[in-house]
């Protein structure tokens, strides 16, 4: 299965994105900390250019903790200022304002110099669809002010939000790139919901997940499903899964497309455990 997604809408984004870049200060770059590199858009960094960078990997309740501290000393020693949050709880965001005034500090320092008057720091949030950036604003605005939703592609335009008077943001469409050089990164933005289920099989993306949890976490396979060994086999897996989770079709055989909808969605949920998908490279 080859995965690829790119609308119109994208498109246009990105061409409203670099054509608003002079009004900012510092940029947000918000990934999904379960997959930090494949949850990056390649082209920002030509988009963004110099502009001072803040990296958050969002989502971190359900990432592996251990690896979300690889992925922040990995992003560091690259030289952005990096925060681990979560979105949804809250947790973590409150350094952000703070983290933007850091990066921020030579141009505000430059207008004090100049005798003007320090103005709110201009900050644009980006990151692929579905990574949580209108939960991120909404948390730091603490009201509802950008549209959410557990599917990608939601925010279609831009707006400016403000945070206090420290802080304004402009949020911006989710913005894909045209192709996949390598189609595990496909799998990985599927599989944590990053691509629309409607252009998935979810049995591929399945049996990818499960090819990777059996590897790297075995012990949350068994647990979870209650399995007293783990077949040598992932699509034997696949079978046992199925089994105790009754997806079952007349006959005896595995129901697969009710069976991956059930991983999958536990994986996203974090209910399979806290998994990170994505392992972080030799520096």
């Amino acid at each position: 299965m080859t995965i690829q997604w790119f609308p119109g809408h994208m498109a246009k984004a990105r061409r409203e994105v670099t054509e608003k870049l002079k009004l900012i200060d510092v940029v947000i770059e918000l990934l999904d900390a379960r997959v930090p590199l494949s949850s990056r858009n390649p082209m920002i960094d030509e988009i963004v250019a110099h502009k001072p960078r803040l990296v958050l990997l969002n989502k971190a309740d359900l990432a592996d903790p251990r690896e979300t501290e690889k992925w922040v000393r990995f992003f560091e020693a690259k030289g952005s200022k990096v925060l681990s949050i979560n979105s949804q709880t809250g947790k973590g965001v409150p350094a952000i304002a703070g983290a933007c005034q850091e990066l921020a500090s030579a141009m505000l320092d430059k207008m004090k110099s100049r005798g003007m008057k320090p103005r709110a720091i201009r900050a644009m949030i980006l990151g692929i669809p579905n990574v949580g950036k209108s939960t991120l604003i909404n948390r730091l605005a603490i009201k509802k002010m950008a549209q959410t939703g557990d599917r990608p592609g939601i925010t279609k335009r831009q707006q400016w939000i403000k945070v206090g008077k420290e802080l304004e943001l402009l949020d911006t469409p989710g913005i894909l790139w045209p192709k996949f050089e390598d189609q595990s990164i496909g799998f990985r933005l599927a599989a944590t919901g990053a691509i629309k289920d409607e252009l998935l099989d979810f049995q591929d993306i399945a049996l990818f997940v499960i090819n990777f949890v059996k590897e790297h976490y075995p012990e949350v396979l068994q647990e979870r499903y209650k399995l007293d060994e783990l077949p040598e086999q992932s699509i034997e897996v696949f079978d046992e899964i199925g089994k105790k989770r009754g997806c079952l079709l007349p006959g005896g055989y595995i129901d697969y497309d009710k069976a991956a909808e059930i991983i999958l969605r536990e994986l996203r949920s974090g209910t399979l455990g806290r998994i990170t998908l994505e392992e972080v490279p030799q520096m």
